[in-house]
């Protein structure tokens, strides 16, 4: 009789029900990913022996005929022992439009071990168990036997899944996408990819990774820029608001607009009106030939809810004094 004491409940492991559907495994799966992620874990070799069982269990499990074998495997297991010898059970697995899988004639009973095992179903490569030297640790752990753990070796000719194209959004300051550079993300699965970004990102504009989705295929980021509480982007140039005093539009002068770069002084004439626009030169947005647009800085007169005094009788003497009569045509 043989008993499979390296067995591994991958149920178990990801936290899933034995019914459980494809979405509550990939969810799950996601989940313990990233708790275990190496990149996450810099230096703890148990969080990456974990790593690397929970993708195990879920390259089992989400494949309908990995799964259906590994569960006829299980009630094998379940019971007391195999027989040396058993009759011959009918193959695992269904074969999809008349195609035959090169696993389909397993017999459970021909494994002395669930590494070997593993390795016909689904190519994990060789495994060797060595003592941990925590054997008198009785714990319960899903995650690996309590007297043993599991060494992976590249496998010469692994099952991978289908290359595929990925999407993920990134969503970046208004700052950010004007200038461009490098930025470090984190993808849903747990990995930490650094990024090279170009100047003048604009919402919906799409950046290719390749090689970075799944098995070799390419990573598309599509951006989002959020809003900025000044700047407004009209094109390739970039609109705001510059608020004044009073006095300023009557005597004219210098103001301080705020740009991208950094604060610019520029001229207002005397008499300029509320909403009247100026245009400061290349200190717009980047656009795809590397030429900048312009800054149009609308002025916005604005009144102060409270003054002084001395500043209440001097409008008080500019009433009696003013020529300008703004209604008069109304009359």
């Amino acid at each position: 009789m043989q008993n499979l004491q390296n067995f591994r409940d991958y149920y178990e492991i990801l936290g899933v029900t034995k019914d459980a559907t494809n979405e509550d495994i990939k969810k799950n799966y996601r989940r313990l990913a990233r708790q275990y992620h190496p990149d996450l874990n810099p230096g703890n070799k148990d969080a990456e022996e974990k790593f690397k069982i929970i993708g195990e269990a879920y390259e089992m499990l989400s494949d309908a005929t990995k799964r259906a074998q590994y569960d006829q495997f299980s009630r094998y297991w379940k019971q007391k022992g195999f027989p040396k010898q058993t009759p011959k059970s009918k193959a695992w697995g269904d074969s999809r439009n008349g195609e035959r899988n090169g696993n389909e004639n397993v017999d459970p009973s021909q494994f002395t071990n669930f590494e070997d095992f593993l390795n016909q179903v689904i190519g994990v490569g060789s495994r060797r168990d060595s003592k941990n030297g925590a054997s008198t640790n009785t714990t319960t752990d899903p995650f690996r036997s309590p007297k043993s753990r599991v060494e992976y070796t590249v496998p010469k000719n692994p099952s991978r899944p289908a290359r595929r194209d990925i999407e993920a959004r990134l969503t970046l300051p208004f700052e950010k996408a004007y200038s461009g550079g490098n930025e470090r993300i984190r993808l849903e699965d747990g990995r930490s990819l650094e990024v090279t970004m170009p100047p003048g990102m604009v919402t919906g504009q799409t950046i290719r990774l390749r090689n970075q989705g799944i098995s070799g295929g390419d990573l598309y980021l599509k951006i989002t820029v959020e809003p900025h509480p000044l700047f407004k982007l009209e094109g390739t140039n970039i609109f705001c608001q510059v608020p004044v005093t009073p006095s300023e539009p009557f005597l004219g002068g210098q103001v301080e607009a705020p740009t991208l770069d950094g604060p610019v002084k520029m001229t207002i004439p005397p008499g300029v009106r509320s909403g009247q626009r100026f245009r400061l030169a290349n200190k717009g947005y980047p656009s795809d030939n590397g030429k900048r647009g312009d800054q149009l800085v609308e002025i916005q007169i604005l009144t102060p809810k409270t003054i002084s005094q001395e500043e209440k009788e001097l409008y008080e003497k500019l009433r009696q004094i003013e020529t300008f009569k703004p209604r008069a045509d109304l009359i």
